[in-house]
């Protein structure tokens, strides 16, 4: 069943990089008590990933934060250590918390998986963006393809904000 607005996060478990290695965090880690927006990618550092929706995000990340966004989390499934690679060449401001669901448990648990193996991926994530109060999805934009950025970008959320 996929997830939508009014539902809660299940519980599930992240992997991120810190200063003293992979750390787990937990779906409250990251949203109990907080506004979050959450953006998912098919995989870190495809083409569109890459060169549309992360830059899409980090153009919008300050105006995010002033209209009471606490966190920017992106979510793929890759490993912490892509994710950390990932945020090191990308988030030159240390505005967002990048979230490896290496195992899809967190993406396959609101119903977001895709069958990417035709292109040699695997288990991924659909394109996504959200809005998470306090656990709770307010928003939700769902990308009718996973290969382009029309819905799920950080200005079409920020307008929402």
């Amino acid at each position: 069943m996929t997830i939508k607005v009014g539902d809660r996060l299940p519980d599930a478990q992240f992997r991120v990089m810190t200063e003293d290695g992979v750390q787990v965090k937990t779906t409250d880690d990251i949203f109990k008590g907080k506004k979050v927006a959450l953006f998912a990618v098919p995989g870190a550092y495809t083409g569109t990933c890459h060169k549309m929706h992360l830059p899409s995000i980090f153009l919008n990340a300050y105006a995010m934060k002033d209209k009471g966004v606490d966190t920017i989390a992106i979510v793929s499934v890759n490993d912490a250590f892509v994710m950390s690679a990932w945020k090191r060449d990308t988030d030159q401001r240390n505005e967002a918390i990048f979230l490896g669901d290496g195992n899809a448990d967190f993406t396959k648990a609101i119903g977001m998986e895709m069958d990417g193996s035709g292109f040699g991926l695997g288990t991924r994530s659909l394109r996504y963006s959200m809005v998470v109060e306090d656990g709770v999805v307010k928003t939700l934009n769902l990308e009718p393809n996973p290969g382009k950025v029309e819905v799920s970008g950080g200005d079409t959320l920020l307008g929402q904000l």
